[in-house]
């Protein structure tokens, strides 16, 4: 045992067959090992030296080790075991070549790529596993949910596990990576950038869409006598002032939030004068903020009542 100590310090306890082969292990000794209870085979060919529930890197260990050579840690998996702290699926995620048929094994998830994912693995401590930018983004190709998806490169930002432009850096090693054009701009707008062009967006939006224009960044006093400018402003026909408030950042839980704001724009439809938005809704659910702000009042332009 005294030989395999730097190897099951370094894999935490958990072995391959053929690394006790290759240490000078007999097959016969190693069977006695599972016979007499001192160590678990959780599937075939990979040992634990011990018999206790799998803990801590060990079962990120076993599924690597079970996805045999150039096998990785990946998507939610390897940012978790980075410290992403992020509620989702639990199954351990790991990364082969494409073409490499491993065994299915309850609990995991073995990912086939054609992307040379080998080029972006780097050595460090632990079970090998893809740089964290890498496997979050692919953990965010792969979500359905693309604003659940936002929500994950924002919290990984938030959570100081990275930065948006690291991210940004990364897209284009993904190749095809989907979404990959919506993340580029998300994170324009998670690093802070995203004021000013979100209020052009929205003039844009409502010329598309034949609604007069709002009057952007309008001085106003408030209570306290502050000068505060408004980011796009609409006087209604009947003199009421709608307001849009475009918001740029993130709150910690990103889609809680979003579903926050849009409740507010329902509650102020029915009588107050001030809606807000994040500049990622402006992206992805146009149609929506569109409705809202007829549902308050805002006009079409005047050329396209003159040509209804």
């Amino acid at each position: 045992m005294e030989r395999l100590g730097p190897l099951l310090r370094e894999q935490s306890r958990v072995v391959t067959r053929q690394q006790l082969r290759a240490a000078g292990w007999t097959h016969k000794q190693i069977d006695h090992e599972l016979t007499i209870e001192r160590w678990q085979s959780p599937t075939d060919g990979i040992l634990v030296t011990h018999t206790g529930p799998l803990l801590g890197d060990e079962p990120l260990w076993v599924g690597v080790l079970h996805a045999g050579r150039g096998a990785v840690l990946s998507h939610l998996s390897s940012a978790r075991r980075d410290g992403l702290t992020w509620i989702g699926r639990h199954v351990i995620d790991v990364l082969t070549p494409k073409g490499d048929l491993v065994e299915p094994l309850d609990g995991y998830f073995f990912h086939q790529t054609r992307r040379p994912y080998h080029l972006w693995v780097r050595p460090r401590s632990g079970p090998p596993r893809l740089p964290f930018e890498h496997a979050v983004l692919l953990a965010a190709e792969r979500d359905k949910d693309v604003r659940r998806a936002i929500g994950l490169l924002a919290s990984s930002v938030q959570q100081g596990l990275t930065k948006a432009d690291r991210l940004t850096r990364t897209i284009p090693q993904i190749r095809k990576l989907r979404h990959g054009r919506t993340f580029r701009l998300v994170l324009h707008d998670i690093a802070g950038g995203a004021q000013s062009f979100a209020e052009l967006d929205v003039g844009r939006m409502c010329r598309d869409a034949g609604l007069i224009e709002p009057a952007r960044q309008v001085a106003r006093l408030d209570k306290a006598g502050m000068r505060r400018y408004l980011d796009c402003v609409w006087v209604l026909p009947d003199g009421r002032t709608v307001v849009l408030e475009i918001d740029g950042s993130f709150h910690a839980e990103v889609v809680a939030w979003w579903q926050d704001m849009r409740r507010e724009r329902a509650v102020v439809i029915a009588g107050d004068t001030v809606l807000r938005c994040s500049s990622i809704e402006l992206r992805l659910e146009r149609a929506q903020i569109l409705a809202d702000l007829k549902a308050i009042g805002v006009p079409r332009a005047r050329r396209f009542v003159q040509a209804s």
